[in-house]
């Protein structure tokens, strides 16, 4: 299982939930405060929202959730081959989940692209010092 992460700063986090939910038909598969994930089946998408005011309509980074540790290695090593750099971040805290994932380095437009994978559902976003993971 692949899916695309879209990672949408907003102004208002319980608006844009009720707007999404209406568009993709489904309610977020996880909610605190300031932040919703929606896991939308059809199109394959995990839509997280982050509400920082006066940000809102604005990309926060971009993903691509994978099954498993494995993948998340496979994808590393696959992107390392073709000549694209990465930072990696093992056993950290973001966005109220255990991850083990990295981030791609050297898109032409600066975008932020993570692959990652689930570990675990956690009560904190995450520790202050990774607090800019999102």
């Amino acid at each position: 299982m692949s899916r695309v992460q879209l990672a949408l700063n907003v102004d208002d986090v319980e608006v844009a939930v009720r707007f999404y939910a209406t568009l993709f038909g489904v309610e977020p598969a996880k909610r605190r405060p300031g932040y919703a994930n929606f896991v939308v089946t059809e199109p394959p998408l995990k839509l997280v929202l982050l509400e920082n005011p006066g940000q809102g309509g604005t990309l926060n980074h971009l993903g691509v959730e994978v099954a498993d540790v494995d993948a998340v290695d496979a994808e590393q090593t696959r992107l390392a081959a073709a000549g694209l750099a990465s930072v990696d971040e093992r056993g950290t805290t973001c966005c109220y989940a255990a991850q083990d994932k990295f981030w791609v380095q050297g898109a032409p437009d600066g975008e932020r692209w993570e692959v990652y994978t689930v570990l675990a559902d956690s009560p904190t976003f995450g520790a202050p010092s990774e607090a800019a993971c999102c």
